[in-house]
């Protein structure tokens, strides 16, 4: 049984992956060919840490490159259902099943896909509709009215920008994590003494690192995104499905 299952692989998937993966929780991201809409973006130009902005469908896959050094798993496929695994003890956990008829079991269940909520009908999980569209209603930490079921990025209602859902999928993240009692404080990489300097013990999930270690992490950083931005990728930003159909 994972620990957590996350149905969507977008911004807001792929934030929270990030952080439970990072803290030790076994970690799934179901995701079909439906994407992320960033992939419908000519350029994703409004994310901090990019003067001219950059290519999001390149964003996309260096996301999900820093979710699998994580840890975290992927799978592709669409989740069609999710039910109890003991309808008088949801800590146990979920099943959660596959348009074509695998079955996961999951302790924790995140939403994060926004076309796609149906699966959650057979939990009683809160959705109301806006236009096309469904939103689950969600409290702190994207928590929802069912214990173990969180919704994090658009389909949670939040903003429809990439930084927006990708800070509120780190926020679901979080909650996860916290509602998982892993022993955890931040996830943070210091310098050397950072703690220890002051008879301090390194809190769990941080780190600290000499000035060695930072150089090297920093040179194979460096090389990484010179090797990923090195030439324009090629591939071409997806229409809305309503064009294409049009096209066709």
């Amino acid at each position: 049984m994972r620990d957590v299952c996350l149905v969507g692989g977008g911004v807001a998937g792929l934030a929270a992956s990030i952080f439970t993966a990072r803290a030790g929780l076994e970690t799934l991201v179901v995701d079909d060919d439906r994407e992320s809409i960033l992939t419908r973006n000519a350029s994703l130009e409004n994310y901090p840490g990019f003067p001219y902005g950059v290519d999001a469908r390149r964003y996309l896959q260096l996301s999900r490159e820093q979710a699998e050094i994580a840890g975290a798993k992927f799978e592709d496929g669409r989740i069609t259902c999710v039910e109890p695994l003991d309808e008088a003890n949801l800590e146990n956990g979920f099943l959660l099943e596959t348009a074509s008829g695998e079955e996961i079991e999951a302790r924790r269940v995140v939403a994060a896909s926004w076309p796609d909520s149906e699966y959650l009908g057979s939990l009683g999980v809160d959705r109301k509709q806006r236009g096309s569209k469904h939103h689950v209603a969600v409290g702190d930490g994207g928590r929802t009215a069912v214990d173990g079921v969180y919704a994090a990025g658009r389909i949670a209602g939040e903003p429809h920008q990439a930084i927006v859902a990708a800070g509120h999928g780190a926020k679901v993240g979080l909650a996860v994590i916290h509602d998982s009692a892993v022993n955890f404080y931040h996830d943070w990489v210091v310098p050397e003494g950072y703690f220890t300097g002051r008879e301090r013990a390194v809190p769990p999930c941080c780190e600290e690192i000499d000035d060695d270690e930072r150089r090297e992490r920093d040179e194979r950083a460096r090389a990484r995104l010179l090797e990923a931005f090195e030439a324009p990728l090629d591939e071409q930003p997806r229409l809305h499905p309503a064009v294409e159909m049009a096209d066709e």
